[in-house]
Order: structure tokens, then C-alpha cells, then sequence
């Protein structure tokens, strides 16, 4: 009797074992909806392609970015031939007649980047990469060495045009009509301490800066993405490897990144490279004096809401002096766009056409005045900007 049960017992266990395998997918599934998973179990994933991403929220990976832009980023070597003395007495031509002394020949060797824009060869870069070159060697990422041309330069932003005579050149994209704004995600791209492409991660932290002492024309991007020397004329290019700006200085005590890197808005870099690719150089307007920013006590009471700038000389024989501006008088506004510093002022008056006649509101002595100016060219600034803050 006992062995009828047992064996009875055996039988029943078996069939709700064969009847639990066959309906398993059904109350497996059941279960994994309220238990986050088993130990052991194998789970099935499905995969699926997320939807483009809201405005304002970008990628969660940058690799495509850098896949896009880094081919167009170049790595810029040169070399300068320096003479110097043999010794001090080299100079003395009494001693150089009785030892005919050679002069001692050496090369000093300089690196940085730049950014291949246009497949016809030419390179936007730092002036301070190639001030002073005897030769400039370009490598390409794809591992093509070439040697380049200099097709002009412009100290006074900062700006060089290379150009190099290869085929199948990669491009950079140049994102030229929507500004960046503070926050967005940017990625500099360039030949940090020869480390060729390199890529460092980080935000737009301001724009607009100014008042720097690293140009004569600044109106820089601020970022704390990682910029070092080398990265000098390399890409500043947004989170889909868009150039939005060609790095160009840092503030360091160390001489290294402190988080804080300056880049040439890429739309002025642009308007100076076609200017220069046009008429060999960059023509700007000139009035033939020197801005200052006012002190406090300074601000002309009549217009509060604006920020004058103080005349603080004038050139003999200039178009303000021959307009009748004097040392001391503050300019408001030209062509009725009132001033933020003396940098806005200095822009503004750069960007007027010679030859063309602006209209500038003045104070003097509690009033305030209009002067009709006959924009005068700028002369080419011949002093190349050498700073130890610019990589």
C-alpha cells in the first residue's frame, strides 16, 4: 500500500514538472514583471535606437564628433634660423679682424595646430605658431607630411593663413551662423606638447572677452577644456564637431592648463582669413587715437545708461584730430551704437570702412557734441604678439 503511494506521489510531482516546462515562457514572463531579476537567470535585453536627443541636451559620447572633425586638424612643425655671436667679443670689430670669428648658426623648433578649411589648401592658424618661420612642415592625420606657404597673417587677432598643394584634403565644417552659447559642450583638438591629436573635453565657461592684453582685437570664447602648448591653431569644436573656434591662448602660472583656455570666435577667424586671401592683409578702419576706460567720476551725467570711453591722445594730423576730437573727450556712440569698454569702441571703429564718413557722439565739458570723421586705414601692425600665456 505505502509503495502504491509513493509511487502515486511520484507520478503527480512528474506531471506538474512536465506541465510547468512547457507553459514556463508564460508564468516566467509573469513573474519577471513584478521581480527585478533571478540569480543565475539569463535575462534577454532588446535593443533600441533612442530618439534624437531634446534641444539644448547633447550626446552622451563625443567619438563622432571627434571622428569628424580631428582628419581636418593638422599638426604645424617649424624651424627658425637664429644667428648669434660665437662670444662677446664677436662684436668688436677690432677682435673679429684678428680671429675671423663665423658667426654661430642654431635652429629653434616650435609646434603647434591648425585646421584644414577649404579643399582648395588653406589653414587657418595662431600668427604666433608661424611668426618668424624659415620653414613650416604640416602633418596630416592621415599621416601625409607636406610643406606649406604662408599666405598672410595678422597680428593684430592673432590669425595666420597657410596653405598647403595636396589632394583629398578633409575639411573642417565651420559653424559660422549659430553662435555657441555659455554651457555648451565644446572639445579642443590639437597637438598639445606634441602629443599629435589630442582631445580634451569641456564647456564653454564665457564669451566675449576682453581686455586680456594677448591681442589687439580680442572678443574671445572662454572654455576650461584642456589647452596646453601645441594646442595653439587647433580646433575649438562644439559637441557634433563643428569648429566654432581656433584655440589660442591660456592664463597659467605654471605654463600648463589651469581650466581656463581662449579661442578665436571661428566667424572672425573666417571674416580675417577671407580678408587676407583677398587683398593680402586686413583692412581696417582707423581714427589715429588712443581709448582708455573711464574712471567713475569720469561718466558724463547726460547719458548714464552708457559706457563712454576716455580720447586719451590724439595723432597730429589724424582724422579725429582733423574732425576736431581733443585728449580728454569721451566718446558715446558711433553710428548711434552706444559703447560697452574701450575694446567695443576699438572694434567698432576697426570695422568702418576707409574712406567712408561716421558719425561719433562726444562729451566735452558737460556736453555733449557730434563729429562727422573721415575714416582714415589702420597701418599694419608690424609687432608680432609674443606672450607666454599663448601656447
Amino acid at each position: 500500500m505505502q509503495k502504491l503511494r509513493n509511487l502515486a506521489l511520484t507520478a503527480l510531482i512528474f506531471i506538474v514538472l512536465i506541465s510547468a516546462y512547457k507553459h514556463r515562457s508564460d508564468w516566467l514572463g509573469s513573474l519577471a514583471e513584478h521581480l527585478p531579476g533571478l540569480p543565475g537567470a539569463s535575462v534577454t535585453v532588446q535593443n533600441v535606437t533612442l530618439p534624437p536627443p531634446p534641444a539644448g541636451m547633447g550626446p552622451v559620447s563625443y567619438a563622432q564628433a571627434v571622428r569628424r572633425a580631428a582628419p581636418a586638424v593638422v599638426n604645424i612643425y617649424t624651424s627658425e634660423t637664429l644667428h648669434a655671436p660665437a662670444n662677446p667679443f664677436f662684436s668688436d670689430p677690432l677682435f673679429s679682424h684678428f680671429f675671423r670669428l663665423q658667426p654661430r648658426t642654431e635652429q629653434r623648433h616650435g609646434l603647434g595646430s591648425g585646421v584644414i578649411v577649404s579643399a582648395a589648401g588653406y589653414l587657418l592658424t595662431n600668427n604666433h605658431v608661424i611668426d618668424g618661420a624659415d620653414k613650416i612642415t604640416i602633418a596630416l592625420a592621415d599621416g601625409r607630411e607636406v610643406a606649406a606657404d604662408v599666405v598672410g597673417s595678422d597680428p593684430d587677432t592673432d590669425i595666420a593663413v597657410l596653405r598647403i598643394h595636396l589632394d583629398h584634403l578633409p575639411v573642417a565644417n565651420l559653424r559660422l551662423q549659430q553662435p555657441v552659447q555659455v554651457g555648451d559642450v565644446v572639445l579642443a583638438i590639437g597637438n598639445p606638447f606634441g602629443f599629435s591629436q589630442s582631445v580634451t573635453q569641456g564647456i564653454v565657461s564665457a564669451l566675449g572677452r576682453q581686455g586680456l592684453g594677448i591681442n589687439t582685437y580680442e572678443d574671445f570664447i572662454q572654455t576650461d577644456a584642456a589647452i596646453n602648448p601645441g594646442n595653439s591653431g587647433g580646433a575649438l569644436v562644439d559637441a557634433y564637431g563643428n569648429v566654432v573656434g581656433i584655440n589660442s591662448a591660456i592664463y597659467s602660472q605654471s605654463g600648463g592648463s589651469m581650466g581656463i583656455g581662449f579661442a578665436i570666435p571661428i566667424a572672425l577667424a573666417k571674416n580675417v582669413m577671407s580678408d587676407i586671401i583677398k587683398d593680402g592683409r586686413v583692412i581696417r578702419g582707423w581714427l589715429g587715437i588712443e581709448l582708455s576706460a573711464p574712471a567713475n567720476d569720469e561718466m558724463p551725467a547726460a547719458t548714464p545708461a552708457t559706457q563712454a570711453v576716455v580720447v586719451a591722445a590724439v595723432l597730429q594730423g589724424g582724422p579725429a584730430a582733423e574732425a576736431g576730437i581733443q585728449a580728454g573727450d569721451q566718446l558715446i556712440s558711433i553710428n548711434g551704437h552706444a559703447l560697452h569698454s574701450d575694446s567695443d569702441a576699438m572694434r567698432r571703429i576697426a570695422e568702418l570702412r576707409p574712406g567712408s564718413v561716421a558719425l561719433f557722439t562726444l562729451h566735452r565739458h558737460q556736453q555733449t557734441w557730434q563729429a562727422r570723421v573721415r575714416i582714415g586705414e589702420r597701418p599694419r601692425q608690424q609687432q608680432s604678439v609674443q606672450d607666454n600665456t599663448q601656447p
